[in-house]
């Protein structure tokens, strides 16, 4: 079976600017959906304050030390990951509010996005700081070097690329939360994490829906962006020092790795706009969907390669750990 799209229209036509304009009015459908559906939830419901107590320096409080910590090592990397990303909202900010502007549907979904982005970053970091759960100078100077670098997103020169790219990372983003939160040890952390998830979830359905509107008046360009997107995709915390490393730990631990950006990130998204069904496209759209075919084909490979050495790799651990 193929989805044919509603309306055919020649690439060359359809501008960033005329995209915008034509998408205003599925913005305000999206938004007023959000806004219906968005549960109001107070960050310091969550941070367990009576935990807390001074920290060595001016107040000379205790010093911190990786005892204290009660969430499990591979959490504190993906927390402190998870946090980092999150700090660089000025730039994300200034990224979407330059491709989609600041008046209209789009700019009042720009400034809420933001507005609900921003609580994220202060509850992770309350609650990490609150149970002693990193150490807090290291934490500092990594937020310092991350944000001093700023960020420039691998999209910025398309908006239709851009909107592609959020729709997947907004879902990719509320994996990594979710299942941090299942490998931290600490039920608070869980609950704390499961709200974040749930509004990174939602802002991943307003992107998603964006996407299918747009596949529906630019089919082939849309096609082209979900393909260049999918398969150069990378996380927009990648410029966190010492990413690398943090990411082989989360990947190998569970949190987010190839199988998981394949089963539950890039599949239910495809498949919801049933990107691989549509038919009636022109030779651009085809490429790209024939380029997006075989990259998922190869990702799924590379995923079962993965699976197969971090199966192998546990195994060891498990054993080493039974002998000790």
């Amino acid at each position: 079976m193929t989805i044919a799209p509603v309306q055919r229209t020649a690439s060359t036509a359809w501008t960033d600017a005329r995209l915008i304009l034509a998408l205003e009015e599925v913005v305000e459908t999206e938004l007023n959906r959000h806004l219906k559906v968005a549960k109001e939830w107070m960050p310091h419901e969550f941070v367990p304050w009576s935990r807390g107590r001074d920290f060595d320096g001016v107040l000379g409080g205790e010093a911190w030390s990786l005892d204290q910590s009660e969430v499990t090592p591979l959490a504190r990397v993906s927390l402190v990951v998870n946090l980092l990303t999150e700090d660089n909202l000025p730039s994300y900010h200034h990224e979407i509010a330059s491709m989609f502007g600041r008046e209209g549907a789009w700019g009042t979904w720009v400034h809420r996005w933001t507005a609900e982005e921003g609580r994220h970053g202060i509850a992770i970091r309350d609650y990490l700081l609150t149970t002693r759960a990193v150490d807090p100078v290291e934490l500092e100077r990594a937020r310092m070097s991350h944000m001093s670098e700023g960020f420039e997103s691998d999209n910025a020169h398309s908006m239709l690329q851009s909107v592609a790219y959020v729709a997947f990372q907004e879902l990719a983003t509320r994996i990594a939360h979710r299942n941090t939160g299942h490998h931290s040890g600490d039920p608070i952390c869980d609950q704390l994490l499961a709200k974040i998830a749930n509004d990174e979830n939602l802002h991943m359905v307003f992107y998603r829906n964006l996407l299918r509107a747009a596949l529906e008046i630019a089919p082939d360009q849309a096609m082209r962006a979900i393909a260049d997107v999918v398969t150069d995709f990378r996380m927009p915390g990648h410029g966190i020092p010492g990413f690398e490393r943090a990411a082989a730990q989360i990947a190998i631990g569970g949190v987010y790795n190839l199988r998981i950006h394949h089963d539950d990130v890039l599949q239910p998204v495809l498949r919801h706009l049933k990107v691989m069904e549509i038919g009636g496209l022109g030779p651009e759209g085809q490429q790209a969907q024939e380029e997006l075919g075989l990259f998922l084909d190869g990702l799924n490979t590379q995923a079962t390669k993965f699976d197969e050495r971090q199966a192998a790799l546990l195994a060891r651990r498990a054993a080493r750990a039974a002998q000790a």
